[in-house]
């Protein structure tokens, strides 16, 4: 993948659907990418219901348009659908927290040790960019956007090796964790820190693989240590007027 293609991944808003034969085509790839988007940025909690009448009505689809997509959701476990009660956001329990981040940082190390024997100069610099827009949208205190961006820097970085196995894999576990941020999240703490995101890349530079690869894990131990794995699910939200936001930001 090239240097421009890796920055164009990292400022995708989140990770694409990968249901490509998905029924409904891309009415039901759109329906699934603004609940994704919605999900990934902390404007859907854990727990919130998805009904397919409100769904249908805000996005102008069928239900079975908006059943093809709750499916899609729920193969890549960003969803819960329960029998006779509907679909829901996943709540991941504190063992998924735990399970979530010692995925990433199996995955994540093993990519970290690749990327460093591969990456040239052209990565390094458009990766700098990246950071340079998360760092932003943590002066401006946006922390749904430094959270999406935080997760685009770690997807892009793994794209260096390609779309292979692994960078799908580490998608779904970003996905993932971000859930487990949203449940149990103490606030700007619990986000990626941009701190730790330039170490690691000056590690990348250095091309010291085993570096990288003991920051990355270091990175994400941090991140676990500051959620607060004894808090509960979010309150009631309007799930209607979150996507209709979604869908007024394009």
């Amino acid at each position: 993948m090239s240097a421009t293609a890796i920055v164009e991944e990292a400022k995708k808003k989140s990770p694409p659907p990968q249901r490509g034969s998905m029924p409904g085509g891309s009415r039901a790839s759109g329906l699934y990418q603004s609940i994704l988007e919605a999900v990934v940025e902390h404007r859907l909690p854990p727990g919130a219901k998805l009904t397919e009448e409100q769904l249908g009505a805000v996005f102008g689809v069928s239900r079975t348009i908006v059943r093809s997509a709750l499916q899609a959701l729920a193969h890549d476990h960003i969803v819960t659908i329960a029998r006779n009660r509907g679909a829901f956001v996943s709540a991941p329990t504190v063992a998924d927290a735990h399970d979530v981040f010692f995925g990433r940082k199996l995955v994540e190390a093993a990519i970290a040790r690749e990327v460093a024997r591969r990456i040239e100069p052209g990565d390094i610099a458009q990766l700098r960019l990246v950071l340079d827009d998360e760092q932003e949208a943590m002066r401006r205190g946006d922390r749904q956007g430094a959270i999406r961006l935080s997760g685009a820097f770690h997807v892009a970085v793994a794209a260096i090796c390609g779309e292979g196995v692994l960078t799908t894999f580490l998608r779904g576990l970003i996905s993932r964790s971000s859930l487990v941020i949203a449940l149990y999240g103490r606030g700007a703490a619990s986000a990626c820190g941009h701190d730790d995101h330039m170490q690691f890349l000056q590690a990348l530079e250095a091309r010291d693989g085993e570096r990288a690869a003991a920051l990355m894990s270091e990175h994400l131990d941090h991140i676990l240590s500051d959620l607060d794995l004894a808090r509960g699910a979010a309150g009631p939200v309007d799930v209607a007027a979150v996507l209709r936001e979604r869908l007024a930001l394009g």
